[in-house]
């Protein structure tokens, strides 16, 4: 049964990130009236928020792109730092969306912030389990209960649900922030307002899938263990 769920939204998230490749592809070459790049886009919208702490830089691949905390950078990928098309306008003001949640301390990224070293050492802990069940199935049955197994699996996937379900306010929130500012300045015109909505519509569709196949392989495990029982 787990591996029909992998299999099924295994193959819901390759057709998702098809979509989305596919929408960045076609928005990627139709240029901006304004002729502004990624960079220069993302610069000004954490100049009209008054974050001037926030460093835009240039980073490697496709789709790569992601705002660090951390060390309070937007890392644009170089197609949207550069380009100057409705997908780098979508992309860029996305991710100052995230700069300008930090800089009001949006209480869900805050959650999300506090769950990510959790969540790192769930997804190790699933790792593990993962692999001792594959090369070392009796020794790992035999040592442990099943139930006592079916804990452990639980306990992890049900930190990375939460994390799953959390982010989804996250981008949400910064898409509607990015698209409201793109608006309201003028980045746009109507046509490409309509182009950025539909690339970060698709952006966002990874996070759902992978939030739904999180909580559907959590429901799993627990039907097992509460099968277990019986």
């Amino acid at each position: 049964m787990i591996w029909i769920i992998f299999i099924v939204f295994g193959i819901i998230s390759f057709a998702v990130s098809q979509k989305l490749k596919s929408k960045f592809k076609k928005y990627s070459k139709i240029g901006l009236q304004n002729g502004l790049t990624g960079a220069e886009i993302a610069r000004l919208m954490l100049a009209d928020n008054n974050i001037h702490d926030v460093k835009v830089t240039c980073v490697q691949g496709e789709l790569t792109d992601h705002y660090n905390p951390a060390h309070k950078t937007v890392n644009l990928s170089e197609a949207v730092y550069h380009g100057n098309s409705a997908a780098s306008a979508a992309v860029a003001s996305h991710e100052c969306g995230h700069a300008v949640q930090h800089a009001n301390a949006y209480s869900m990224l805050k959650v999300r912030s506090a769950l990510v070293p959790i969540q790192n050492v769930s997804a190790k802990i699933l790792n593990i389990v993962v692999i001792a069940s594959i090369f070392g199935g009796a020794f790992l049955f035999n040592s442990f209960p099943f139930q006592s197994i079916l804990l452990i699996i639980i306990g992890a996937y049900s930190v990375m649900t939460l994390f799953s379900l959390v982010t989804l306010p996250v981008e949400f929130d910064a898409s509607k922030r990015a698209l409201a500012w793109v608006k309201n300045r003028n980045i746009v015109t109507t046509s490409e307002y309509d182009m950025a909505k539909d690339a970060l519509k698709w952006a966002a569709m990874t996070y759902v899938v992978a939030a739904i196949a999180s909580l559907v392989t959590l429901m799993y495990y627990i039907s097992l263990f509460l099968g277990s029982r019986d």
